[in-house]
This record gives C-alpha cells, structure tokens and sequence, in this order.
C-alpha cells in the first residue's frame, strides 16, 4: 500500500459504481489485496488511513446484514491464498497511477485458466470455457501488451466506474475471447521468451560495437551517446574535385534546406551564391543535377527560375519536373486526398495548444511545423500528434513521419529515395551509366535517397564513384559528411569551377559555338 498503487481511486469509483447502479448493491465485492508498503513514512500513513476512512464509509453507506461492498485485506497473504482470490474473481482491477511492470494481471489470467487441481475443487468440468475481465490503469507498463484489457486512467472516477460496469455485464462470450486472447500472449511470453528476446536485442545492438566509434553529444538531460561506422568520414574536397573530373556521366542530387541554405532562414528567395553554383554545374553536359525538396512546388519554380537545366522535386518526390521546358509529373498515382479532411482538424487542434506551431498544406501533404514553439512542449506534442494521427489514419493510405520540428502526413510511398530511381533509371534509358554520383542532405528524409543510390550499381557504371553525404556528424547511411552549409557550397563551388576550367579547355567546346553561329 504506497501512493502509487491508485487504491484510494479505486475505491472513489466503487462508490461511484455503487451510487450510479443501485442494482449493483448487494451483488458486487470488491477485494482489496493491500499488499504491506516498502517504505515507511508520512505518506504512507495518510494513504492507510485515508483508504480505511473510504472503506468505512462504503459499508456503512451501502453494507448490511452479511454484505459489505468492499473487503480491504491489509495484511500480509501466503501466494497460495492470492491465488485463490485470483480464480475465483469475475474482474481484476489494476488501478496504479504510476507502475514499471506489474505482474498481477498475469497473474490473474493463468489463475483463471486453472488446472486440473483447481476444476476438481471448484467441480468445474475440464471443457467449462475459462472466461476473465481486465481493467488496467494505462500507466500500468504491462497495459499496452493487454489488447483485451479495458483500459483506464484511473484519476477519472466516473470513466473506471464505468468501466466496472462494462466489465460486470459483458456477455460470457465476450469473456471468453478476451480471457483466450491474454491467456495465449500470457502462456508464450513467459520468463525464457524475454530473455531470449533480450540478448537477441543485445546481441544486434552489440554486434559492430568492436568496430564503431562512439562520440558523446549534448549535455545534461539532453545528453547521449551515438555510434557511428569507422567508415563514416569528412567528405575530402581534393579527393571528390578529383573523381567529377575523370567521370563523363554525373548525376548530382541535393536537398535545399539544410543542405544549401541554413535550415530555419526567413529569406524567402533563394541563396544567390546557391542558384550560381547550380547553373555552372547544369551548363556542364556531362552533369544531370536535380534539387529534391519538401517544398511545394511553386516555391521551387520561383527560386530556381533562371536555372532551366535543373531538375527539380517537390513535396519530397511527390512532384517532378526534369528541366524547365518539361511539364511536372507525379511519381505516385493517388486517387483522392479525402484523408486531410480526417487530418487537418487534428492537427488544428494541436496548433491552437503550441503556441508558434502552424500547419502548412501542400497539394499531396499536410505539415505540422513546430520550429518556433518551446522546443521541449512542441516535441512532446509533435509525439502526441503522431499518435493520435497514427490512429485516426490507420485505414487511409497515408503515412505519418516525424522530422525535424515537423510532424508530416502524406500519400504512401512518396519519398526522397523515389527521384533517386527517377533519376538514375532515365539516365540509364538514354544510355548513359552515371559514373560518378554524389547525393547531399541533412535530415531523415534524405536517407531514402542514399539508401538508393548506394544500392543501385545495376544503374550505376562499375567504375562508378558515389559519395553520399549528410550534413553533420550523426548515424546515417552516407559514408561520408561535412559540417556545414558553408563546406557543401565550397565544395560544389569546386565542382563547379572543374567543370568550368574543363569547357574551357575543351576544344569542343569552341566548336559547338561555330556550329551554332552558322543556323
């Protein structure tokens, strides 16, 4: 008996159940096992006490001549005697407000499965179907694995009174489901199947351990150690300079926020020294050079309007588009979006409680932007909105992900990774193997992309040289990364200035300018 186990509430709600249902008199009891508290204490006497005055009251209001409506065993009890109380309770009432694992509604339903022992006392035939009740305080830790179980918050009295009721006047058929049900993930996830479990987690997270490098990031409750492949190193700007001159066939796939412009700036045009450096790379025919965004795509057309050779991708892949005189296509067929009727109401919701929070609605997505929120309120709340959004979608063909300071629904398979196929199977169309790839990001999104491009050496020429980069140190598929918007831009001014220099030594390249003077 301590001040976690919600025994004071459990008993508000029994009166409640008492006061609501006058049938209920006279033919529920309720048990109450208090098992002795660890501690002593203050607190532990007010809880003993308060509990004893609440019992009191309850028989005295609603006991009488051989009936009292609650039984408070507030003493020690053999396991043999529990169990007994166990078999033959219809409902088990679990009502903690804060418990790790509690074991008690495992307990109760293999009690309630019996054995051969048990049906010969009670003179239960063997083929008499075995039936229980559950009602778990969600805070309990074992609640979520009870898919049967009605589950409570037990500082609601009238919502775990009801749930008594419910659990009372269910069919026997119903019982029984849910008793089979929670009897079969009780009587195969015992003791040896997480143990097992266990070390085969260990065993995967331990695996490489030998050969990684672990770095120490943050500080106080906002420290945490990551784990990063020996592999993983800063991206050479000699060495990439060095591959893009002897390649012939490029292709080069960047992300726009974040990657060449700092993530989070209010400018509302495009970096300058950015749209420079794409249109020197895009006037080099060797080079295929796509800008894969999140944005929407109007916003793409606005930036990058003076540069006609550029691919571009919006919405995460949802719309593209391969240069400027080409119309946009979609990379996904979706027959409607009746699901942001479902969506945007929730995540109205959510805007109107986080402050600075807004939601921005592209043609194929909804976003819920958190970035100028309390950082610590907006992401306990961007975890609640995935949830909630998570459940009320389940049957929509959408898929909820969570990036950084965003909570994003949007069609089933849209992502980065499709234009890296778009992009790599054009090229291979027209005969030209890339041998040189490189793929910049700096977020989750980006992953798909170098997931892509890293497995795709069908599309790629065997000599081919492919460098994926992420922005900052941190767990990724890239090899390689480099610090900062800054170093990408000095890096693809490299490239740029290569190709260039290359044009201007290049004896074809004087020859194409004659050709076109003469039409």
């Amino acid at each position: 008996m301590d001040i976690f186990k919600g025994i004071s509430l459990k008993l508000l709600a029994m009166e409640q159940l008492l006061i609501q249902h006058p049938d209920k008199r006279g033919k529920v009891v309720l048990v109450q096992i208090a098992n002795p508290a660890r501690g002593r204490g203050k607190d532990v006497q007010e809880v003993q006490s308060e509990t004893t005055a609440t019992v009191n009251r309850i028989n005295a209001t609603f006991g009488r001549q051989g009936y009292k409506p609650v039984v408070l065993i507030d003493a020690p009890l053999q396991f043999y005697e529990r169990i007994a109380y166990y078999v033959i309770a219809e409902c088990c009432l679990v009502t903690a407000v804060r418990d790790g694992m509690n074991l008690i509604p495992y307990e109760y339903v293999i009690c309630r499965q019996g054995n051969e022992k048990l049906d010969e006392t009670l003179g239960l035939s063997p083929l008499t179907p075995k039936k229980s009740m559950l009602v778990v305080s969600e805070f309990v830790g074992c609640s979520p694995s009870l898919s049967g179980a009605i589950r409570v918050n037990p500082w609601n009295i009238d919502s775990v009174a009801e749930a008594m009721d419910s659990a009372l006047i269910v069919s026997e058929a119903e019982k029984q489901l849910r008793h089979e049900k929670h009897y079969r993930y009780v009587s195969t996830h015992d003791v040896a199947y997480w143990a097992r479990s266990f070390l085969q987690d260990l065993e995967r997270a331990c695996r490489d351990h030998v050969r990684r490098r672990c770095w120490g990031i943050g500080f106080g409750l906002g420290f945490r150690v990551i784990a990063l492949d020996p592999n993983f190193r800063k991206l050479s700007v000699d060495y990439i300079v060095s591959a893009y001159k002897r390649t012939k066939s490029r292709a080069i796939l960047l992300d726009y926020d974040g990657a060449m412009m700092l993530r989070g700036s209010i400018s509302t045009t495009a970096n300058a020294e950015a749209v420079g450096i794409l249109n020197s790379l895009c006037r080099d025919p060797k080079n295929v050079v796509f800008i894969v965004s999140g944005r929407d795509r109007k916003t793409l057309m606005e930036w990058f309007s003076s540069c006609e050779k550029l691919g571009l991708a919006a919405e995460h892949g949802y719309f593209v588009r391969p240069n400027h005189e080409a119309d946009w296509e979609t990379s996904v067929s979706v027959p409607d979006f009746d699901w942001k009727q479902i969506a945007d109401p929730v995540m109205q919701l959510y805007t109107e409680t986080t402050d600075g929070s807004t939601i921005e609605t592209k043609e194929s997505a909804l976003v819920w932007n958190y970035q100028y929120a309390d950082p610590d309120f907006g992401s306990c709340q961007a975890k609640e909105l995935l949830d909630h959004l998570e459940s009320v979608l389940a049957n929509e063909p959408v898929s909820v992900k969570s990036g950084q300071h965003i909570v994003e629904v949007k069609p089933q398979g849209v992502n980065k990774g499709i234009v890296a196929e778009y992009l790599l199977s054009t090229m291979r169309q027209k005969g030209m193997l890339p041998d040189f790839v490189i793929c910049i990001g700096d977020d989750r999104s980006d992953e798909d992309m170098f997931g892509v491009i890293m497995s795709a050496r069908d599309s790629l020429s065997p000599v081919a040289e492919v460098f994926a980069c992420t922005v900052g140190q941190k767990p990724s598929k890239a090899k390689y990364y480099l610090e900062d918007t800054t170093e990408i831009l000095r890096m693809l001014q490299g490239l740029a200035n290569a190709s260039e220099q290359a044009a201007k030594n290049s004896p074809q390249a004087s020859q194409r300018v004659v050709i076109g003077e003469s039409k």
